[in-house]
């Protein structure tokens, strides 16, 4: 089963970038500068920021539907970036390079399987979820920092 990975549109954050540090934090949000390569993936391009760039620090809600499992978590974006387009079946390397958390919901949201994996090992594991009928979409996160990095859908379903 081939799955499709699916990056954050860059349009539900770029105002965002046109507020102060004063108003990003009256929202509970934090502007930073990437100083470190690999330390700041971005949920827009799915790829890590490199230094300089401008990002921001903001809570995502990324399961808002009616479940016990409804949840939201720190993201970052980075500034003026498009919005990435895996080819089907395809690993980001920001992906590829985590130890990730890999959790299966039904169309109902609830949590169906649950898994951590290696980066690298992330295209066989949704190849193994989504061969389960029960699961209707997948999101990963990054296992460590808890973040969430990408939803996961099969490739024939958007």
């Amino acid at each position: 089963m081939t799955f499709q990975i699916h990056a954050l549109p860059p349009d539900d954050f770029a105002v965002l970038f046109a507020l102060s540090d004063t108003q990003l934090a009256d929202i509970g949000a934090l502007r930073v500068v990437a100083d470190a390569p690999g330390a700041f993936p971005c949920r827009v391009s799915l790829a890590d920021a490199d230094v300089g760039d401008e990002l921001v620090l903001t809570n995502f809600s990324h399961l808002d539907e009616r479940s016990p499992y409804r949840a939201s978590h720190a993201i970052y974006v980075r500034k003026g970036v498009a919005q990435a387009t895996p080819i089907p079946g395809e690993v980001p390397a920001v992906l590829a390079a985590r130890l990730l958390s890999v959790r299966a919901f039904g169309r109902d949201h609830m949590m169906t399987t649950a898994d951590v994996v290696d980066g690298c090992d992330l295209a066989d594991s949704l190849r193994g979820v989504f061969a389960d009928p029960a699961v209707d979409y997948v999101h990963i996160h990054n296992a460590k920092q808890g973040c969430f990095a990408a939803k996961a859908t099969r490739a024939d379903q958007d």
